[in-house]
């Protein structure tokens, strides 16, 4: 086996008995280890409170473990800055609970900012955001983001966050919002990242829909994730 080999089959995100608290009380981790690698979908749950935007947060390297290891692509992020870190986070879609698409601009020009940001030009980035938006059913790329429905809005922030082609895509509670049939679809465009070869994390407070037979399930109880 080549050294490219072997990284290739390393874990994307990796959770080594992690520890987190805050203030006094119990921890919100505790002994948290799991594993997503490339191809997969995970969808992690738990009841509010029970520490999943946290893990969301530890990835991202926005939050550092008490105790414990959290790698990412093979470094960890609590350890990196400057540079390091960005180029890292650049390897990371998110999709946050709010889609947070800036009013003033249109769908199209939301979807191409991380583009414009990773240095496109600006008719390459909104080649490629076009790209991504048509590929999750959104057409309306002219328009404002308070002109679409709620579940538009969150397909217009899911192409935002793949717009880069990152490594590794993050939803926190991406469903909150949808009905059984809307989360359902969602849970398969996932799929279909993951089986392009992403490493999909889904956090939400109960399965949002039935889940697709590749994907593996995860629980956050207690601090510690239980499949």
């Amino acid at each position: 086996m080549t050294e490219a080999d072997a990284t290739a089959e390393l874990p994307l995100i990796e959770f080594d008995r992690v520890r987190k608290a805050f203030g006094v009380g119990p921890a919100v981790l505790e002994q948290a280890s799991f594993t997503v690698g490339r191809g997969q979908l995970v969808v992690l749950s738990g009841a509010n409170g029970a520490g999943k935007s946290t893990v969301l947060k530890l990835i991202t390297g926005d939050l550092a473990p008490d105790r414990g290891r959290v790698a990412v692509a093979g470094e960890q992020p609590a350890r990196l800055r400057g540079a390091p870190l960005r180029t890292l986070r650049q390897a990371i879609g998110i999709v946050p609970p709010d889609p947070h698409l800036l009013a003033d601009r249109s769908v199209l020009e939301n979807v191409m900012l991380p583009a414009l940001v990773g240095g496109l030009s600006r008719r390459a980035a909104a080649e490629r955001a076009r790209t991504a938006l048509l590929r999750l059913g959104v057409s309306d790329h002219a328009r404002m983001p308070a002109q679409l429905s709620a579940a538009a809005q969150l397909r217009a922030a899911l192409a935002r966050a793949v717009v880069n082609r990152p490594a590794i895509l993050l939803l926190d509670e991406p469903t909150a919002f949808l009905d059984t049939e809307g989360a359902a679809g969602l849970l398969r465009l996932l799929d279909e990242f993951a089986q392009a070869g992403m490493a999909v994390l889904l956090a939400s407070h109960g399965e949002p829909a039935p889940l697709p037979p590749t994907a593996r399930r995860l629980r956050l109880v207690e601090g510690r994730v239980c499949a």
